[in-house]
């Protein structure tokens, strides 16, 4: 396997035209190439400036999880460190926990941020959404936000060989018609999300969020979600 490290955008592109396929640190592709083959030409943003930001409101698709620390909000940091083992989140990278895997545990973070992703693909650069990335799987170069004016995260405890963990996701964002919440929940695969306008009554914001998608939830992830938002609005003073 040939592995090239584009130091540019231009030069990342020609690898994809050449049929390069993207990896990160591997984690999640390397026990199968083992099975199944290791492909002719691989590529590794590691060496690529824009893929490697990290700062208040960007992180690129490059940034080993180890790196996230207390310059990003709170609830990407805490999704970053619960992920695998010290030894993964050294060589796992955004990229490949949004785009390469199933679990997406970054997932529901980075929409709470409301995150655009900044993605490279055989036409060129361009901005898009969560759900084209997830959907598409495209090279994501970087994901950028807005700062929110209070976030939470949590994952539970799960089972060695079980589904995967609860994991639940909220922010508070400034927005013209007053602060609005953006929830974000993955139970088992699947990535559920809502937003409300905040009530000066943390009930009522949660009324508002049953009539979104997240009112599909079953019980106990639902009651996961009211202990969390009724502490992040009782924390910000709105209730």
């Amino acid at each position: 396997m040939l592995l090239r490290l584009p130091t540019s955008v231009s030069e990342a592109q020609e690898c994809l035209a050449e049929g390069a396929v993207p990896i990160g640190g591997a984690t999640l592709v390397w026990a199968t190439w083992q099975r199944d083959g290791f492909p002719e030409l691989a590529m590794s943003l590691r060496e690529l400036p824009e893929a490697n930001v990290l700062d208040r409101e960007t992180v690129g698709g490059a940034v080993v999880l180890h790196r996230i620390d207390d310059r990003v909000p709170d609830v990407l940091r805490l999704a970053a460190a619960t992920v695998g083992t010290g030894a993964v989140r050294r060589a796992a990278t955004v990229g490949g926990n949004l785009v390469g895997s199933s679990l997406r545990c970054l997932l529901p973070a980075a929409l709470v941020l409301d995150a655009r992703a900044t993605v490279l693909e055989s036409d060129g650069v361009h901005e898009t959404d969560l759900a084209e990335v997830v959907a598409k799987r495209p090279v994501l170069l970087g994901l950028r936000w807005r700062t929110p004016i209070a976030c939470d995260y949590r994952k539970l405890t799960g089972e060695a060989g079980g589904p995967p963990p609860l994991v639940a996701a909220s922010a508070v964002h400034a927005d013209e018609g007053g602060d609005r919440l953006r929830v974000a929940v993955r139970d088992g695969y699947d990535v559920l999300s809502g937003s409300a306008t905040c009530d000066t009554d943390a009930a009522a914001t949660l009324d508002a969020l049953r009539g979104t998608d997240l009112g599909d939830l079953p019980a106990a992830a639902w009651d996961v979600v009211r202990s969390q938002v009724t502490g992040l609005l009782d924390g910000r003073g709105a209730d």
